[in-house]
């Protein structure tokens, strides 16, 4: 008996941190994504914001899956939960996540973003998700950016959501999430659900109050908005 317990115990010590870190701290699914905000979690402004912006995109192009909107947050640190999947017809929350930047992004805190080749950092912007692969990564999203000179060029960037070991809870031990080559890279136990969940057509929009991107994106703030800057006050 002693030595079955003692394999057993070592079974759980070899096993990779990622297979037994502790979840995310986030909202059950169901939630309603005003408890969501009001609780600080997700701030009341981006969400205005970002609803403003899914339904004027829903009106400039053809979009699958009106249902669901995938709102990333990077002006949030990366070691807090900063990824929602909201259900627009029930204004709930499906998912509430980690999600990582690309190393060119910055560190626990983003300040950079791009659209170019070999960057290695994020995007901003609106995307429609596509269909899945499995690639180096794993069971990988692909993402296609719907805005000019912001993110058309994820597609060739291989700008895909996957799951990866760098993104857990725990790690804002180390400062940071572990930074990936742009994606919005998601954590393993949850990339397959997520990505079955949102793919074939959906909206994703990766926000950061950034001067350049509010002013002159079609879509950011609503249709004929005036002042998008000033969207997430």
């Amino acid at each position: 008996m002693a030595k079955k317990l003692i394999r057993a115990a070592l079974v759980v010590l070899l096993m990779p941190f990622s297979t037994f870190a502790l979840a995310a701290p986030a909202a059950p699914a169901g939630t309603p994504i005003a408890e969501v905000a009001t609780a600080g979690r997700l701030e009341p402004g981006v969400l205005r914001f970002a609803l403003a912006t899914a339904r004027c995109a829903q009106q400039a192009v053809p979009v699958a899956n009106r249902r669901l909107l995938t709102l990333i947050d990077y002006s949030r640190p990366s070691t807090s939960p900063r990824l929602w999947v909201i259900d627009l017809d029930t204004n709930r929350v499906l998912f509430e996540e980690l999600v990582a930047h690309g190393r060119g992004s910055g560190e626990n805190l983003t300040d950079h973003f791009s659209n170019e080749p070999g960057s290695l950092a994020s995007s901003l912007g609106v995307f429609l998700t596509g269909d899945t692969y499995v690639g180096s990564n794993g069971y990988s999203l692909r993402l296609q950016g719907l805005e000019a000179e912001v993110n058309d060029h994820a597609f060739d960037r291989a700008i895909v959501m996957h799951g990866a070991a760098y993104v857990r809870a725990g790690m804002e031990r180390l400062g940071r999430l572990g930074r990936s080559w742009g994606c919005p890279a998601v954590r393993p136990v949850i990339a397959r659900q997520l990505i079955d969940t949102i793919k074939g057509g959906s909206l994703l929009l990766a926000y950061y109050p950034d001067a350049g991107w509010l002013q002159g994106s079609r879509f950011a703030g609503g249709c004929g908005a005036t002042a998008p800057a000033q969207a997430a006050d």
